[in-house]
């Protein structure tokens, strides 16, 4: 069974809490990414996607100097690298999560997994698992 190591993005861009949300998208916008882990003395604190920007900043009239930490989701759920692609999968899919940090048992971030790590897994069960979970009509 595969682990989540061998089929996650190992190279992680990271925002911190005091960026701003321009900043943020300027960051996103360069490395053609939807979310980005927001850490803080070595420490992972939280995730920002283009959808919290969007929905919690600019919807609500907040202007592109806010700060981060005034959008990002602190409640961060992740895997760690040596889980298995299908518990992963499974995970995300009852979360409704498309992406999600991936830890060593350090608790260091090493990388993300997303819908389209585990759709090109070759493990076809979590990537139905997974697709059904996230891609819900409203």
């Amino acid at each position: 069974m595969k682990k989540v190591s061998e089929v996650m993005t190992p190279s992680v861009r990271l925002g911190r809490p005091d960026h701003t949300i321009r900043e943020v998208a300027a960051l996103m916008m360069e490395a053609d990414i939807g979310s980005l882990p927001i850490e803080d003395h070595d420490r992972l604190v939280g995730m920002v996607t283009d959808r919290d920007i969007v929905l919690r900043a600019v919807a609500l009239g907040l202007g592109a100097e806010t700060l981060v930490r005034e959008v990002m989701t602190e409640d961060i759920k992740y895997c760690f690298d040596d889980d298995s692609v299908e518990k992963v999968a499974g995970n995300m899919a009852e979360l409704g999560l498309r992406r999600m940090p991936v830890l060593n048992r350090d608790k260091r971030l090493v990388g993300i997994v997303s819908l389209s790590n585990i759709a090109y897994s070759g493990n076809e069960s979590a990537s139905e698992s997974m697709l059904k979970g996230v891609a819900k009509p409203h």
